[in-house]
This record gives structure tokens, sequence and C-alpha cells, in this order.
């Protein structure tokens, strides 16, 4: 099936709410899809990067409302 967005007439918010949405459906079935074996080695670097403190976290949330902010 294709699906043809009208993207250029889309706003922003419009286009991050589908991201969000779009997301959260392929979330729900994570068991049907195998990650290529680079995935893993980002995954790795990024577990390291983390555990050495050179890499800062913010939570979802938090950071949904910030691209929001910068985006409006």
């Amino acid at each position: 099936m294709t699906v043809v967005l009208p993207l250029d007439q889309m706003t922003l918010p419009e286009k991050l709410q589908l991201m969000e949405d779009l997301w959260n459906d392929l979330s729900k079935s994570h068991g049907s899809f195998e990650s290529p074996a680079w995935h893993q080695e980002v995954l790795e670097e990024c577990r390291a990067k983390a555990e050495s403190g050179q890499e800062k976290f913010t939570d979802w949330e938090t950071a949904k409302e910030e691209i929001r902010r910068r985006v409006s």
C-alpha cells in the first residue's frame, strides 16, 4: 500500500504529530522486525559514551517539549 501525504501543505507541528503517531504504532509490533547488525554496534557505542559520561540525556517528554518550543 502506498500512502501519499500532503507534506508540503502540513505544518511542522502536524508533521511532528504524524511522526509520533507512526512511532507509537511501530512500537506495538517490536517483535516482528529484526534490527540490522549495524544497529547493535551503534547501541554499544552509545552505551559506552553514556557509561563514560560523554553523553547527557533528556527524558522523552522533556525533549518533545523543547522541540515544540523551538519550532513554534
